[in-house]
């Protein structure tokens, strides 16, 4: 039982250790090019205490390249709609934990452990800045078109393109997809974020798995 105890105490100190280095070493270690002052679009990370989702202010272009989601119901297209708002994130525990207050085990057993992934996409009104659990970026075309590329590259696609998942949704304004990668403890819905904030051209820390440590390395280094 001691070195049972002292494997776990081993093994906390080294994941907190972990989750202080990745805050505190930037990725990539050399600030990226700054945006082009002319040309800017500004985008939204969006968090919780569990999670953080990237929100992308909408236009004609965005509408025509995530056409889709209108077909599937989404309003992208009502005037009212400034931004689509996308995350990725375990099957399980997304799907089947809608509230707190449905947490069950097996989805969170699954979520520690692998589990498929999904994406799940919503929509927004104006959203208030400056706000505690909303970081705003301007970022320049060319990278604004990459982060694009990548958002579109999470979602798993069929003979007809992104894969919707039927009867999932938690309101009438959002969907689930189908998604591309495993989901774990160590790489989930805020390591994607972080690696989508990254192709954008914007720092993060090295490894940032919860929404806490990668809003402080965002504003320590962009």
């Amino acid at each position: 039982m001691k070195k049972l105890g002292r494997f776990l105490a081993i093994l906390v100190m080294a994941i907190v250790l972990a989750g202080v280095l990745g805050t505190f070493i930037p990725r990539p270690l050399l600030p990226a090019a700054a945006a082009d002052p002319v040309a800017t679009r500004h985008i939204l990370v969006l968090k919780n205490p569990i999670h953080t989702d990237i929100a992308i202010s909408v236009d004609d272009d965005v509408r025509k390249r995530f056409h889709f989601l209108i077909d599937a119901g989404i309003p992208a297209d009502m005037a009212e709609i400034r931004y689509i708002v996308f995350g990725w994130g375990g099957r399980a525990f997304y799907l089947e934990t809608p509230t707190w207050s449905e947490l069950k085990t097996v989805p969170v057993m699954k979520a520690l452990t692998l589990d498929a992934s999904v994406m799940h996409v919503d929509v927004a009104g104006d959203i208030v800045e400056p706000h505690a659990d909303v970081a705003g970026f301007d970022i320049d075309e060319e990278r604004f078109a990459a982060l694009l590329d990548f958002i579109s590259a999470s979602f798993q696609q069929g003979p007809n393109g992104p894969i919707l998942i039927e009867n999932t949704a938690y309101s009438s304004f959002d969907r689930f997809y189908e998604a591309n990668g495993r989901f774990n403890a160590l790489v989930g819905c805020n390591t994607w974020t972080a690696a989508a904030l990254r192709v954008a051209g914007l720092r993060t820390g090295w490894w940032n798995p919860l929404p806490a440590s990668l809003d402080l390395s965002m504003r320590l280094y962009n």
